[in-house]
């Protein structure tokens, strides 16, 4: 059987006017999680990521780290969705850019209430995909890999395409999927196994290279 390794993107820029690339804490996060890689001796056959700034500033600082660096395949099925359209389409009414502690979770609270309606199909924010749409994209991914790979494979992509691989991989139900999603750190790792049929959970949202003293204050959400 094959591994498939999901890595979420490093700390990028929330509350920020471009929230799509990576912070400086973001860029060493994954780094740190390249040299990690690459202790364990891990040799990626493939490499996909998303469409993403924050991807590929991901993939080429674990790439660093790593020192290895196959070409990637961008695979669009791997994008986020979009947070804002998310939440304008159920507060079309401007909110302050999030700076303080009650503004992140006012943001965050009003987020699980939008996937939940996109899920349900009851919104359908401009310029997204579907709910169903967005899982195919997923799992379009998912099935490339078990198609066209044996070995280690490496996804760099968003919680919102990592937890919806590991709720379709599960069976698991959309408001199971959300807070899996708003759950997962930054350049955290997620592992399938898998063969030519299925794929099987391993692990989610672990840290194992920021679970040491040195880099206390290293972990983060978003």
């Amino acid at each position: 059987m094959g591994t498939l390794t999901l890595v979420r993107h490093g700390q990028a820029s929330f509350g920020s006017e471009d929230y799509d690339r990576l912070s400086e804490l973001g860029q060493r996060q994954c780094r740190r999680l390249g040299e990690h890689l690459c202790q364990r001796g891990l040799r990626f056959e493939a490499v996909l990521t998303g469409r993403l700034k924050r991807h590929a500033q991901s993939y080429d600082a674990l790439a660093e780290g790593l020192q290895q660096r196959p070409v990637p395949l961008v695979w669009p099925g791997l994008d986020e969705y979009d947070s804002e359209a998310l939440v304008r389409s159920i507060h079309p009414e401007p909110l302050q850019r999030a700076s303080t502690p009650d503004q992140v979770r006012e943001h965050f609270r009003l987020l699980r209430r939008a996937l939940a309606a996109w899920m349900a199909g009851q919104t359908q924010p401009a310029g997204m995909p579907t709910w169903p749409q967005f899982q195919a994209g997923v799992v379009g991914a998912l099935d490339h890999v078990r198609q066209q790979h044996q070995g280690e494979v490496l996804i760099v992509s968003s919680g919102g395409p990592i937890a919806t691989a590991v709720g379709h991989v599960l069976g698991l139900a959309p408001e199971r999927v959300i807070e899996l999603n708003l759950r997962i750190r930054n350049s955290a790792l997620t592992e399938f196994s898998f063969s030519s049929s299925r794929h099987l959970l391993i692990s989610f949202n672990g840290i194992p290279h920021l679970e040491t003293p040195e880099h206390t204050g290293w972990v983060t959400h978003a």
